[in-house]
């Protein structure tokens, strides 16, 4: 399977993933604080991210919740994948709305990914999905404790 390489990133694109990890305003308009302060016009802002969601160059952009304090439950998930069907298959998982993000790995569960959803009930139907419409069982993980990370990807 051939792996889809990102376009380049030019430097606009660089600056606003780096101002974009963490910090963001919590305001009216918090876009167009943004832009302000990378010097370029709120529309522009928008269109650089559609655009590199679009090319997947960022997968998600949104918030991070502690979705368990609102109700909500997630797990990490793996799957065994036949490296013929492995392309087919994360069409297929990532099209879930409840898929938070998706790894490959060089290990015998070489598909790896977090389920979350609205309600604890949420988790098994997903899975449920994932296996019909894949045909392969799903791997689910519950955490024992809950570890903070800043991870930032700076650009």
């Amino acid at each position: 399977m051939a792996r889809r390489l990102a376009p380049p990133l030019d430097d606009l694109d660089r600056r606003i993933i780096n101002a974009l990890q963490g910090g963001f305003p919590l305001c009216d308009e918090p876009y167009r604080e943004v832009a302000a302060s990378l010097g370029v016009a709120e529309d522009a802002l928008l269109e650089r991210l559609r655009h590199m969601l679009d090319a997947r160059v960022l997968t998600r952009f949104g918030p991070m919740f502690q979705v368990e304090r609102i109700g909500g439950r997630f797990v990490l998930a793996a799957m065994k994948v036949p490296e013929a069907d492995f392309e087919r298959v994360t069409i297929l998982v990532n099209a879930l709305p409840e898929v938070a993000h998706n790894y490959r790995r060089d290990h015998a569960f070489n598909m790896w990914f977090v389920l979350a959803t609205e309600h604890p009930d949420g988790i098994p139907a997903a899975i449920v999905a994932i296996e019909r419409a894949t045909g392969l069982r799903v791997y689910a993980f519950p955490k024992d404790r809950e570890y903070f990370v800043e991870m930032k990807l700076h650009a």
